[in-house]
């Protein structure tokens, strides 16, 4: 079978699906030039393909070698379908490459009359300058040129020409497409690893920062009294379950090695330069995570346990709290399978109670719904993303069990939360597992949210002294042992 890269190119959409169902298979990766199996299916005009792409979570302003997203190419090429989508799922419409060309200067340079239209009409800037000082006016041929003018007059933009600025994509929405050779590595080489600087150390082990393949990493050297063979074939049988590469809201665990060769048995992941969403929100990191952010990470988280959800059978041993959400470059929440516990690490532990369901606390792992349990866990999530406390902060850990299961001791929400979150927290945590909302359920709730909180900071930029009206959000209705949402 061909690459995935030449399956999006020529639009064989079956072999495409088969390749997505493999959750070792990365959509995000990039070939030779860092064109991701995006870039190549908007190149090519393969709609369907496109379709299938989004949908799975292929990074929208995603850019290869050249700084091109996959709006470039469908620019370009005239695939206004394409364009649509893209601009839908939104894409950066003035992303500007390596020689400050946007879309719309492509769109414009080979006489896309339909597309640059459309480009313009959704927020293209017709008078960014390239680097040689060209802006899309400059490309367009007289009648196009002549139309975009006054369709931007009319639309309120300033004609003034902006120039050329090179800006570093590090930290925008954009981002690279990954190194596709690590999802083929299982097995690490002891020997072609290394252990740069230690980051922290727990009960369960040793976090290192370290560089494998030529990429820089995450070493998990784990804790793990008298290693027996036994121990060495269920972490063999257990790690590649956490291979997860096909959904962009997973960190998955790219391989491991064995003791021996190393003194203790290790897992690698990605590096995440921004650490866990624990550390953003707690630990003073140079951003600040307003409410719009904050709806952003609850998405993410939300899109990542969906889809863990799907999945027969389910990740075993894995606790959803803040330490274990990771921060990728671009903002992106990434739920990290390096923090799934394995089955010989302290069986019967619980190293942060403050998120774990009160059931869940009570009684044995195969008696209670891990579905359920784990929405619980979100609504603390939420209280955390919405509060940035840590929840029961002045307490120790088994304090926090105890009073937990014992004594119903239960986040308190502070005055001033949205109460259309507020509403959203307490439905995940209503106290009967059974009426708890599924992750497919929230997603399109939290998609309005986003919506509605992206609204409102267009209007105050654009009128900072006048008074917004609230959003409305989606209802929230609790109805006998089952949640019903409505849009």
């Amino acid at each position: 079978m061909d690459d995935i890269f030449t399956q999006c190119r020529e639009g064989n959409a079956v072999a495409v699906r088969l390749w997505l169902d493999n959750t070792e298979n990365d959509l995000n990766q990039g070939d030779d030039h860092g064109f991701s199996p995006l870039h190549w299916a908007c190149r090519e005009g393969r709609s369907s393909v496109v379709d299938m792409l989004i949908m799975r979570g292929a990074r929208i302003n995603v850019m290869n070698r050249g700084d091109d997203t996959p709006l470039h190419l469908a620019a370009s090429h005239g695939h206004r379908e394409i364009v649509g989508k893209l601009i839908q799922c939104k894409a950066d419409t003035n992303a500007a490459n390596e020689h400050g060309n946007t879309p719309l200067h492509y769109a414009c340079f080979w006489g896309q009359d339909q597309v640059a239209e459309d480009l313009v009409t959704n927020g293209a800037q017709v008078s960014i300058c390239n680097k040689y000082g060209e802006t899309p006016l400059d490309k367009a041929k007289p009648h196009l040129r002549e139309f975009l003018r006054e369709k931007a007059e009319k639309l309120g933009q300033n004609l003034a020409k902006i120039p050329f600025k090179d800006t570093f994509w590090k930290g925008t929405t954009r981002t690279r497409p990954r190194n596709g050779t690590l999802n083929k590595h299982a097995g690490i080489d002891y020997k072609q690893l290394s252990l740069l600087a230690k980051i922290n150390e727990n009960q369960s082990g040793e976090l290192w920062q370290g560089r494998w393949q030529g990429n820089e990493i995450v070493v998990k050297v784990l804790k793990v009294r008298d290693w027996t063979t036994r121990k060495s074939r269920d972490f063999n049988e257990e790690y590649p379950k956490l291979r997860i590469f096909s959904h962009p809201n997973v960190l998955p665990m790219l391989g491991a090695c064995q003791s021996p060769p190393s003194r203790h048995p290790i897992i690698i992941t990605h590096w995440m330069p921004y650490g866990s969403l624990y550390n953003v929100l707690h630990e003073g990191t140079n951003f600040v995570v307003d409410q719009t952010q904050a709806v952003k990470f609850a998405l993410d988280i939300a899109c990542g346990m969906a889809f863990l959800h799907t999945l027969e059978p389910m990740i075993p041993r894995h606790y959803l709290n803040s330490k274990s959400v990771m921060i990728d470059e671009d903002m992106t929440a990434r739920i990290s399978m390096a923090d799934v516990k394995f089955s010989f690490q302290c069986p019967g532990r619980m190293y942060s109670p403050a998120w774990v369901a009160p059931e869940a606390l009570q009684k044995k792992p195969e008696e209670i719904n891990r579905r359920s349990a784990d929405m619980w866990s979100f609504a603390i999530l939420l209280w955390e993303l919405v509060t940035r406390e840590v929840p029961f902060a002045d307490l120790s850990n088994m304090e926090i069990g105890m009073k937990i299961a014992l004594e119903g001791l239960r986040p308190t929400i502070p005055p001033g939360i949205s109460p259309h979150i507020c509403k959203l927290m307490k439905i995940c945590m209503n106290e009967d597992p059974a009426k708890r909302p599924k992750f497919d359920m929230i997603v399109p709730i939290l998609e309005k949210m986003q919506d509605n909180c992206n609204h409102v900071d267009e209007v105050q930029n654009k009128q900072h002294d006048s008074l917004l009206p609230s959003f409305r959000a989606p209802r929230l209705i609790s109805a006998g042992s089952s949640v019903q949402i409505t849009l």
